[in-house]
C-alpha cells in the first residue's frame, strides 16, 4: 500500500517537471459575447504561445466563461501544436524569412550577438519562448496578435539548417557553411581592391 502511494507521488512530480519543462506566454485575452435569447453570454478569449527556449514552439487559443479556464485551454492546445525552429548557435535564426497569414505579414532578420530581441508584442513573445536571443524582426500589416503570432510561425517554419540543405542537395555541411563565408570573404576582398 505504501509502495503504491509513493509511485503515485513519483508520477505526480515527473508530471510537474513535464510541466516547468515549457515555459508560457500569454500574447492576449479578449472579452468576447455570444447573443442568446435572453440576452449576451459574456467569455474570455485567451492567445498564449509555448516553448522549451531550445527550438520548440507553438501557439494556442482557447475559449471559456472564466479566464483561467481559457488559458488552460490555450495552453494545452498550444503544446499539442508545437514546432521544431532549427537554430545557429542556440541562439538566432540560420538565415532571414519572411511570413504571411492574412494581412499580416513579418520579416525575421538573423542577428549578431549581443543585439537581442528587437520585435514587438506578439513576434516576442514567440522569440521568448523559442529561446532565440538575438533577432530583429518586424510586422508589416495587421496588428492582430492572432495574425502576427501565425505569420511569425509561418516564417519559422520556412526556416532551414545547412544540415538539411546539404542532405537535400548531397553535399557536406562544409560545403554550404564555406560557400556562404567565402561570399563574405570574397565581398570583402573586392571592397578592399577598390579602396
Amino acid at each position: 500500500m505504501a509502495e503504491e502511494r509513493g509511485r503515485g507521488r513519483g508520477r505526480r512530480r515527473d508530471r510537474e517537471e513535464e510541466q516547468s519543462e515549457f515555459v508560457d506566454k500569454l500574447v492576449g485575452i479578449n472579452r468576447v459575447a455570444k447573443t442568446v435569447k435572453g440576452g449576451k453570454n459574456f467569455g474570455f478569449a485567451a492567445l498564449v504561445v509555448v516553448g522549451d527556449q531550445k527550438g520548440r514552439a507553438g501557439f494556442g487559443k482557447g475559449k471559456a466563461r472564466e479566464v483561467p479556464e481559457a488559458i488552460r485551454k490555450a495552453t494545452e492546445e498550444a503544446k499539442r501544436n508545437m514546432v521544431r525552429v532549427p537554430l545557429r548557435e542556440g541562439r538566432t535564426l540560420h538565415h532571414d524569412g519572411r511570413g504571411r497569414w492574412g494581412a499580416g505579414k513579418v520579416v525575421l532578420r538573423a542577428a549578431p550577438p549581443g543585439t537581442g530581441v528587437i520585435a514587438g508584442g506578439p513576434m516576442r513573445a514567440v522569440m521568448e519562448v523559442l529561446g532565440i536571443q538575438d533577432v530583429v524582426g518586424k510586422s508589416i500589416g495587421s496588428s492582430n496578435p492572432y495574425n502576427m503570432v501565425r505569420a511569425t510561425f509561418n516564417a519559422l517554419t520556412n526556416q532551414a539548417s545547412p544540415r538539411s540543405v546539404a542532405s537535400k542537395r548531397g553535399l557536406k555541411v562544409q560545403d554550404i557553411v564555406g560557400r556562404r563565408t567565402d561570399g563574405a570573404s570574397e565581398a570583402g576582398m573586392a571592397e578592399a581592391t577598390e579602396a
